[in-house]
This record gives structure tokens, C-alpha cells and sequence, in this order.
């Protein structure tokens, strides 16, 4: 395989330089799995395992080889399988917090040129979820793309854009109807050589559709979706990093039933970067934005043109990526505690190292 046509350009080659001199070689993860990865190289398809020190130094999820990361690797004498040795610096990584109490980053996808995030337009679409969604996909550092499919079920569709347009200033917005085969042309500006996008949104949206579209093949079941509430079951059930025949790559990524933030205050400013604009016409800098006189929040809520329901989500938003920032700081500080451990723990057993 060409190595150009699965992304590969002059930032990641700088990385790698040192790594060639040394007289390894590199692979993009396609597949990962348990224990294992399946990568493409420039010889085509392997399978590859970490080694027991990058095991051993990892201090979570995220250390470790994610679908679409640049990996160092070396052949195993005798095998038809790989070791990986380092992960190269990443352009961008898209990550949410794993589901439930524990604090980790699960990384869904990384070296993302563009986020397509797909919403349908039947009875599962929602506003609020998409303003939640644009805060990980502005994190991550790929630029977002909003695709609402499903625009045969809706006759509503210019009044939904509209909705759209308003909490997303300057992303396209592309509509079609992945299933009747309408629109999908708006998409080929971004899947040309090399570059890569990922499919994100709920289950039910139509991803698995979009993609067999683009593949020109059913390589993704499809599942029908429930009529209550237009919720589908997840038909993609594992991350997978596809070449299309138009050149371009694409991640594909199962549903997500609960969109857990994991990102900074870039990705909320970016998001309500109008909010964040007319917040600096307030009158007191420390502005709470409730009753304070001279708060020109308020102000554009009373004269309509600030949604009362965007602020009061961007105020919970708000409230839980800081909250969140302070769990990330201290499970950061534990981790950095436990290297040292481990650093000093073997520095006993070698004292002249």
C-alpha cells in the first residue's frame, strides 16, 4: 500500500524520522481489538501487538494504539505479526469519557481530518445532543461536518436546518437521505486521497447506511429503528478504519447512547462561541449572567436574539466539563504518582542504571 494514500504526510513523517534511522517501520491501526491490531503498512494488511515495556509504562486507555494512530513497529522473527513500540505524536484525537463512574478517556478515533456528525431527522432528532456532540469533535481538532439524514421522513427539513445554522455559525450543513441514495454527492469534497473522516452520531442515524453508500457495498448490517422514538440498536460493533474507493478514509464507529464529555473549554467556547462573544459586552467582567445589571446575556435573551434553552445548555455544559477538568486533574496527578512509583521501584532492583 501506499503509504500517502492511508494519510501519511511531512507531519508524521518528522516524527518518524529518528524511528527509520533506527530501522523500524511503521503501520496505521485499522483495527483494534483485546490484546491485538490489525494495521496497514505499505505491505499490506498485519497483525501487530504491543510490547511488554509500552504495556508496562501505559498509565490508561489512552496510552495505548487507538484505530487510526501512526504506530512504530518491528517484524517478530519467525512470525507473521508485528510489535509496536511507539505511538507517533497525533494531529488530532477524538475522545469521549467512558461510560460510567470511572474517570478514563476512551479514544474513538484519531489523525481525523473531518467529524461527519450525523443526525437523523425523523423522531430522534435533538439540538441539544448536537450542541454536545460539537464540543467533542471541536476538542478533538478535526474540523465538524453536520449531516442530517433521513431527509425522506421529515417535511420540515429547511426549518430544521435553520435550527441547525443557529447553533453551529459556519459548519456546513449537508442533508440527504443516505437510504434513497440523495445528497451523498455533498460529501465527496472530503473523502478525497488521504484523508480521513469519521462517522459519528447516535445509533439510528443512518451511519452504517451512509457508509455502505460510500463503500459501494453492504460491508455494515443494517438495523431497522424503533418507531416510538426512532432509536435504532448498534449495527457497527467496533471501530474500524476503511479505504474507500474514492481514496479517502473513513472511521466508522458504533452508536453512541450516551455522549460522555471529554474536553477542555476550548471545545465548549468554540461551540457557544456566540455566547462567548456577547458575554464580553457585559458590563462586570466576573458576570454571572443572572441578574447582574449591565449583563448583556440577559439583555439578548429578553430581545430574542439568544435561545433561552442554548444558554441555560450551555450553563450545564459549563458546569460539567469543569467539573469534569477537576477529576481529569487529579486522576492526572495519581497517574504521574504511580510512574514514579514504578520508576523508583525499579531503580532498586538495578542501582547502577
Amino acid at each position: 500500500m501506499n503509504l500517502e494514500v492511508l494519510g501519511w504526510n511531512s507531519f508524521f513523517a518528522k516524527n518518524f524520522n529518528s524511528y527509520l534511522q533506527q530501522g523500524y517501520t511503521v503501520g496505521r491501526v485499522a483495527i483494534e481489538q483485546k490484546n491485538t491490531y490489525l494495521l496497514y503498512t505499505e505491505f499490506g494488511e498485519q497483525r501487530a501487538e504491543v510490547t511488554g515495556k509500552m504495556r508496562h509504562q501505559a498509565g490508561g486507555r489512552a496510552d495505548f494504539p487507538a484505530v487510526g494512530d501512526w504506530v512504530v513497529i518491528s517484524p517478530i522473527n519467525g512470525e507473521e505479526r508485528a510489535l509496536i513500540h511507539e505511538i507517533l505524536p497525533r494531529k488530532s484525537k477524538f475522545s469521549r469519557k467512558t461510560v460510567g463512574a470511572i474517570t478514563d478517556e476512551q479514544i474513538i478515533g484519531t489523525n481525523i481530518d473531518t467529524v461527519f456528525l450525523v443526525s437523523g431527522l425523523d423522531g430522534d432528532f435533538n439540538v441539544r445532543r448536537i450542541e454536545r456532540y460539537l464540543i467533542l469533535v471541536w476538542e478533538s481538532g478535526a474540523n465538524p461536518v453536520i449531516i442530517l439524514n433521513k431527509a425522506d421522513l421529515c417535511d420540515r427539513v429547511e426549518e430544521r436546518r435553520v435550527e441547525i445554522e443557529a447553533i453551529a455559525p459556519g459548519v456546513e450543513i449537508i442533508i440527504l437521505s443516505a437510504i434513497a441514495h440523495l445528497g451523498l454527492e455533498a460529501l465527496t469534497p472530503y473523502l478525497t486521497t488521504g484523508q480521513t473522516v469519521a462517522l459519528i452520531g447516535s445509533s439510528g442515524v443512518g451511519k452504517s447506511t451512509i457508509t455502505n453508500q460510500l463503500v459501494g457495498e453492504d460491508i455494515q448490517a443494517v438495523q431497522s429503528v424503533r418507531l416510538g422514538d426512532s432509536r435504532g440498536r448498534h449495527t457497527t460493533t467496533h471501530r474500524e478504519l476503511i479505504i474507500l474507493p474514492s481514496g479517502g478514509l473513513l472511521i466508522d464507529t458504533p452508536g453512541m447512547r450516551e455522549i460522555q464529555i471529554w474536553a477542555g473549554n476550548e471545545g465548549l467556547q468554540s461551540t457557544f462561541s456566540d455566547i462567548e462573544t456577547i458575554a464580553k459586552l457585559c458590563r462586570f467582567g466576573d458576570c454571572q449572567h443572572e441578574k447582574e445589571p449591565g449583563c448583556a446575556v440577559q439583555q439578548a435573551i429578553f430581545e430574542g436574539t439568544l435561545d433561552k434553552q442554548r444558554f441555560y445548555n450551555y450553563q450545564k455544559l459549563e458546569q460539567e466539563v469543569a467539573y469534569l477538568s477537576r477529576k481529569q486533574d487529579k486522576k492526572a496527578q495519581l497517574v504521574e504518582k504511580e510512574k514514579w512509583k514504578k520508576i523508583h521501584k525499579a531503580l532498586r532492583k538495578n542501582p547502577k542504571r
